[in-house]
């Protein structure tokens, strides 16, 4: 009898220290929902809680609507994260709608209410939006 040898797992994606720290600062659900997803999409976590001076600088910069503090980013808990597929090309937008679709898709599986900055109003249509947030991802509880 021939015994075959154990192919190796290859690598599954992990967090490397600044997505872990940055994840750190969101809700307990948004750190569930993106360790599930992780696990089978390599991402890097961009931010979860911000401080005044980093939301007044995400305004400025137009990559938010929202003035400091009524950002979810600016809860601690953070109710939002920025999240992206890694390795990051923001040329690549078919890639976003992917991955968003992916961590929607794995919220519902955990029971986990989240609207994304790609369908603001969650109607699957992704060229209805007035602003466009692809790595936006946040819990719809208060």
């Amino acid at each position: 009898m021939l015994i075959k040898k154990p192919q190796s797992v290859p690598n599954m994606p992990k967090f490397g220290n600044e997505s872990r720290k940055n994840l750190a600062t969101a809700h307990p659900d948004l750190q569930l929902l993106f360790n599930a997803v992780v696990r089978d999409f390599d991402c890097s976590v961009l931010c979860g809680h911000r401080t005044q001076a980093e939301q007044d600088g995400a305004y400025r910069n137009k990559h938010s609507k929202l003035k400091f503090p009524n950002s979810k980013h600016n809860r601690q808990p953070s109710m939002a994260a920025d999240v992206v597929p890694y390795p990051i090309n923001w040329e690549n937008m078919n890639r976003f709608y992917f991955f968003g679709g992916y961590v929607k898709k794995t919220a519902e599986m955990l029971g986990i209410k989240i609207r994304w900055g790609g369908d603001w109003d969650s109607d699957t249509l992704t060229d209805d939006q007035a602003f466009m947030d692809l790595p936006h991802f946040q819990l719809e509880k208060s």
